[in-house]
């Protein structure tokens, strides 16, 4: 009878040693901000811009006929669609952007997922990487392994640890004032390695969340411009940085 009972103690504390830890990852990757939809719409009415979904479920906005286009990682723990927005607005102005889909939100599951992006638009002359947020580091970070297929990089509230530093690459980095999110003492420990040609802006009045529609984010700063100006503003800086104005 007590071996019975001790079997029966040890299955039950082994099936908590298995479930627990899953139950919390579970929550985690359950736990994320959706895209506002709304707002997506509301943002999107009369741009004219073309969309179609490739593999995977990834986006292309704008047309194959571009010649700058973008490869771009959403941040951690929001819905992909979320950049919509963003993307549209730069398609608008004759960039090509993709939006990548990331497993369970999360671009370090796939820091790989541009490959076989490029083949897929042959006539593209000048690609970009880059992305939000933790999107932007995982870009960033595939970047430094494919250095000689882009001409550079773009990130929004976001940094590189790998080093771009001696590559002939270009760099546009846009961060919002009001960002409470962005860890601001690891982002100027990476400045160092973002290449020479590096463009800082700031956006006055700009939050870590208006880069995308998916409402406020834990943390941060409270913006003192719309998120439609955030991104009007980082449309415009986006696109003249890739035609080199």
């Amino acid at each position: 009878m007590k071996q019975r009972k001790k079997l029966w103690i040890g299955l039950i504390c082994t099936a908590l040693a298995i479930l627990l830890p899953l139950g919390g990852c579970a929550l985690f990757v359950c736990d994320y901000y959706p895209a506002d939809t709304a707002a997506i719409a509301a943002m999107a009415q009369g741009d004219g811009v073309s969309i179609r979904t490739l593999d995977g479920g990834n986006i292309a906005y704008g047309s194959a006929d571009a010649q700058h286009a973008l490869i771009f990682y959403p941040g951690g723990k929001v819905e992909h669609t979320a950049y919509e927005p963003l993307l549209r607005a730069l398609a608008a102005r004759g960039m090509l952007c993709i939006l990548v889909k990331m497993p369970l939100r999360l671009a370090f599951f796939d820091m790989n997922a541009a490959d076989g992006l490029k083949e897929q638009f042959p006539t593209v002359a000048h690609w970009y990487i880059g992305g939000h947020s933790l999107g932007g580091c995982m870009a960033a970070a595939y970047l430094a392994k494919h250095a000689t297929e882009f001409d550079g990089l773009i990130l929004l509230a976001s940094y590189t640890t790998a080093d771009l530093s001696g590559h002939d690459l270009r760099a546009l980095s846009l961060v919002g004032s009001e960002d409470g999110v962005l860890n601001r003492e690891k982002y100027a420990e990476c400045r160092s390695n973002l290449p020479a040609d590096t463009v800082e802006r700031e956006i006055a009045g700009g939050n870590h969340a208006y880069f995308g529609a998916y409402g406020a984010q834990k943390g941060d700063g409270t913006a003192t411009l719309t998120a439609q100006q955030q991104i009007t503003f980082s449309a415009d800086s986006i696109a003249a940085f890739m035609k080199g104005e």
